[in-house]
């Protein structure tokens, strides 16, 4: 008797979790199926439930009875309650298996790949070539090493051979790209789902990026609050989405040919009633916006350019605006660093940044873009203070003696998580210029202002980091940042680990903020798109050096250098 060509078969799944205060439906009455050498997406924003139903299919939702489920999981033709079946050891790592987001946690620190990878294939000859199977070139020599010792990208192929060494009928990667580069992220995804067809084992891909799952799933299921609001073949999804919530996730996906002239990830509707609003604040005519922005006579791109209009629309009049400035916000002066490490007994100099010289003006966005590797984030801990150059010079002095704030990329991991939002907020204003003569209840109004310019109300001020959302922590982290302007804001990948629609709202964010607290902003982004919407010039990063300088707005057709045109070939349409 063949095998059955379904290898995945969910019906009427739901699965709820009972937390202190409530029972939360994770999953509701989930359908779907995946067939032998066929990948689905499960797309979806946080919180969607797309996780969960990738758990459910491992049996690694705890039975702890704080979860129930119900329904039916069907894989290679075994069924299987979705918490409770003793049979969920014996088919995870044997039917079932997984690609982690981050491999790190998941590979043997204290092992060699090749001793992970022989412990399922059985000799190093075959283990050799398991590693061939994903592209990984001198595979003998990668079996010596330990999971430290390889990039990011090697990394993932390493977890993607162990994953198939084990023949699975199915195999659940979730998010395995989303912390690559770009250029990285195109190979590993082109590896995974040759690989996984060659294998000809089923894929349930999980991811928010819908520029991922186009290029790697013949089907989509779009997930939201739960449910499957929608799912097929991925072209007539991407091309005709039925429903309203995969409408917006394809509004927010932020591409090289997104407009720059309006905010991005808005309906037109939003739009059009933010222009409105703000016209009626500065006393001008509000009538006919519609009409306006089709005929070209109202831009977004112009209108945020008006400090004056910005501050009225975001609250943000009482918060001093920088004035006209003739000095730089950052001036960065042929800037050397150094890094030395301990090579079989001798010492190997790794050269990270070599003569670096820009400037960015007040109120200017430069966007830092390159691999891993390149030397961008340690120019950004050097313009924020927290590396020292081996030579050159860095000058980024505020107008009011304020000097840079930098927002990374894991805002809660920045945020002290004991500490209240009100006493990061005020914790900064007291240790500034700003706050030398203000008492508690005018920093605390101050605190409140600022929370509201970045779309918080006043119940944050009560909240601690671990009770908000990602999203809801990096606009804290802004918010700390800007509650007093400093002279630049630095930005290291703040948006890579957010959902579509939440990397938009906190783009548009950054964005206003510069143009109505008049500060300067370096963003360092592997992110290309992201890069193109958020800057007025990009410089193009490689092995420490500034190789080319670009305007943001051409920045497709001006790139011009061999490396800055392969990072734009990456990026996945």
């Amino acid at each position: 008797m063949s095998e059955p060509t379904t290898v995945l078969s969910i019906t009427d799944l739901s699965v709820t979790y009972r937390t202190r205060d409530r029972i939360v439906a994770a999953v509701s009455d989930a359908t779907l199926s995946i067939d032998a050498g066929q990948c689905l997406g499960l797309v979806g924003e946080s919180g969607s439930g797309k996780s969960t139903i990738g758990a459910a299919v491992q049996g690694i939702i705890a039975n702890d009875g704080a979860a129930t489920a119900a329904g039916e999981v069907v894989i290679a033709g075994r069924r299987l309650a979705p918490i409770t079946d003793p049979d969920w050891p014996q088919v995870r790592g044997d039917i079932v298996t997984t690609v982690f987001q981050d491999p790190m946690r998941s590979l043997d620190p204290t092992m060699t790949i090749g001793n992970m990878l022989t412990r399922y294939t059985g000799s190093a000859q075959q283990s050799v070539a398991a590693l061939d199977r994903v592209q990984i070139r001198d595979a003998a020599q990668v079996l010596k090493k330990y999971p430290h010792q390889l990039s990011g990208g090697m990394r993932q192929r390493v977890m993607i051979a162990l994953a198939l060494a084990r023949g699975p009928k199915l195999l659940v990667a979730d998010e395995p790209t989303t912390a690559l580069d770009v250029s990285v992220q195109a190979e590993v995804l082109s590896v995974l789902r040759e690989a996984a067809m060659d294998a000809g084992c089923a894929v349930l891909f999980v991811t928010h990026d819908l520029g991922v799952a186009r290029h790697m799933c013949d089907h989509i299921a779009v997930m939201h609050e739960g449910r499957i609001v929608e799912q097929g073949a991925t072209d007539q999804i991407l091309s005709h989405p039925r429903e309203a919530y995969t409408r917006r996730l394809m509004a927010s996906r932020i591409t090289l040919a997104s407009d720059r002239t309006r905010p991005v990830g808005l309906p037109e509707e939003a739009v059009m009633a933010s222009m409105t609003d703000a016209l009626a604040l500065r006393g001008e005519p509000s009538e006919g916006v519609a009409d306006r922005w089709v005929a070209g006579t109202l831009r977004w791109d112009e209108f945020i350019g008006d400090t004056a209009a910005v501050g009225a629309a975001t609250g943000a009049t009482d918060i001093t605006l920088v004035g006209q400035v003739t000095r730089p916000a950052l001036a960065v002066n042929n800037v050397h660093k150094t890094f030395t490490s301990r090579a079989k007994g001798r010492k190997v100099a790794n050269h990270v940044l070599k003569d670096v010289s820009f400037e960015i003006g007040y109120r200017e966005s430069v966007a830092l873009v390159g691999e891993s590797g390149s030397g961008k984030s340690t120019l950004l801990k050097i313009a924020g203070g927290i590396e020292s150059a081996d030579e050159g010079t860095v000058n980024a002095q505020g107008v009011a003696g304020e000097g840079p704030q930098v927002i990374f990329q894991d805002a809660g991991a920045s945020l002290t998580p004991w500490r209240t939002v009100e006493q990061l907020l005020c914790e900064r204003i007291a240790h500034t210029h700003t706050g030398s003569g203000m008492d508690r209840d005018q920093m605390r109004a101050l605190a409140l202002r600022t929370l509201e310019l970045v779309g918080l109300d006043a119940s944050a001020l009560t909240a601690r980091p671990t009770q908000l959302s990602g999203g809801q922590q990096q606009r804290v982290a802004i918010a700390r940042a800007v509650v007093v302007p400093p002279s630049v804001l630095l930005c290291d990948e703040p948006t890579s680990a957010l959902d579509v629609s939440v990397a938009c709202s906190v783009l548009n964010l950054i964005n206003l903020l510069r143009h109505s607290l008049g500060i300067a902003v370096m963003f360092v982004t592997h992110d290309l798109a992201a890069a193109r919407l958020i800057a007025d010039r990009v410089l193009v990063m490689t092995k420490g050096e500034i190789v080319e300088t670009v305007s943001a707005e051409r920045l497709v057709d001006d790139i011009t250098t061999p490396y800055g045109r392969r990072l734009v070939d990456a990026v996945l349409a």
